[in-house]
């Protein structure tokens, strides 16, 4: 199925495409110190090698601006500096070479300041997110509204715009993260209506591991399902690539982005026949490290097994201690179950290194 997606600007964060018909990026944020340089390039590596296309850096003080042009340099993915408060760090980072910035004019003092900063981020077309947050809203505003209400949240993101837009300046993403579903869901609605820039989504401080993904999933799943999504980060208590495995699932799950293996397993039953609750971790271990998308089918019956095992490029079809082995629709062989973990991944990563999937 193909999901609408809402028209928008395009803006360019390095050599990363934001909206206007290009792919949803894959986001996420470090959470090291950010003057620890070599902890702080090492976690972005990682975030890297995992499939992150855009990294933000908290920048909450000088020691942390004045190593951005050492970090700059040793990373390959673009990088966006998280500014609140003071102008000056804004101006730092724009010194130091990164590709965007995140930042509520609002909130970095007079207008004076924000045409500063606004002034520099043109000459070098790096691009200014909005990042409103209803744990931070504007005293003004909850005191209108009477909480951060999705008018509220609203309200703010078209005032911090205006404020840039009446600067000049049109290099523009937004945010509107609430640690709930509901009130995300209907800022970003409304204020879709409003303007045609291209929206940065998740879910703010969504949880841990478990909770915060099943949270970020029903968020982002129905927001990206709308066209309301350019970009996306999954915010959990965990480490960063936590996020973007995380990230890369639910977009796979809507068929908006590939990324390694998408998993088809059975839940088991009374009907399984083999024990696909220590195949499937094991399966899923071996193969994390696998990059090319292919779709594997781990089943455990003859009921659904054999047509899920079909379908995928390599499935197996568990029954009666054995497993029947499916390469692009064919069957291949018959293996006893303690040998199914080993040939469904000699078959994987045999299809991934041909770098072809196409039956």
């Amino acid at each position: 199925m193909a999901y609408p997606r809402r028209a928008t600007k395009r803006i360019m964060v390095g050599n990363v495409p934001i909206g206007g018909g290009a792919p949803v990026v894959v986001q996420s944020m470090t959470k090291t110190l950010t003057h620890q340089v070599d902890r702080t390039v090492a976690q972005v590596k990682r975030l890297e090698r995992a499939g992150c296309e855009i990294v933000r850096l908290a920048v909450p003080d000088e020691r942390s601006a004045e190593v951005l042009k050492a970090i700059r340099k040793r990373v390959t993915i673009p990088v966006i500096a998280d500014i609140h408060f003071d102008h000056r760090l804004a101006l730092a980072a724009l010194r130091a070479g990164v590709d965007g910035l995140r930042l509520n004019p609002g909130t970095i003092g007079p207008k004076e300041k924000v045409r500063e900063v606004v002034r520099v981020a043109r000459q070098q077309r790096v691009p200014i997110r909005i990042g409103v947050n209803s744990g931070s809203l504007e005293k003004n505003l909850l005191a209108k509204y009477g909480e951060a209400s999705p008018e509220a949240m609203v309200e703010s993101a078209l005032g911090h715009i205006r404020l840039l837009e009446d600067l000049g300046f049109d290099l523009i993403k937004v945010s509107l993260k609430a640690s709930d579903v509901g009130r995300t869901i209907a800022a970003y609605r409304l204020l879709a209506g409003n303007v045609d820039y291209p929206f940065h989504a998740g879910i703010t401080e969504a949880g841990s591991l478990f909770s915060g993904t099943v949270k970020s999933a029903v968020g982002l799943g129905l927001l990206l399902s709308e066209g309301l999504a350019d970009t996306v980060r999954v915010s959990l208590t965990a480490p960063p690539e936590e996020e973007v495995r995380v990230a890369y699932l639910i977009l796979e799950s809507l068929g908006l982005r590939s990324r390694g293996i998408n998993f088809v397993s059975c839940p088991t039953c009374g009907r399984a026949e083999v024990e696909m609750s220590k195949i499937v971790p094991e399966v899923e271990k071996r193969l994390a490290s696998v990059r090319v998308p292919l779709k594997v089918a781990l089943m455990g019956c003859m009921v659904n097994g054999p047509g899920e095992a079909r379908e995928a490029d390599v499935g197996v079809a568990g029954g009666k201690g054995e497993g029947l082995i499916f390469v692009k629709g064919e069957i291949v062989k018959k293996v006893k179950e303690k040998e199914i973990v080993a040939e469904v991944v000699r078959l994987a990563k045999r299809l991934a290194a041909s770098g072809r999937r196409d039956r």
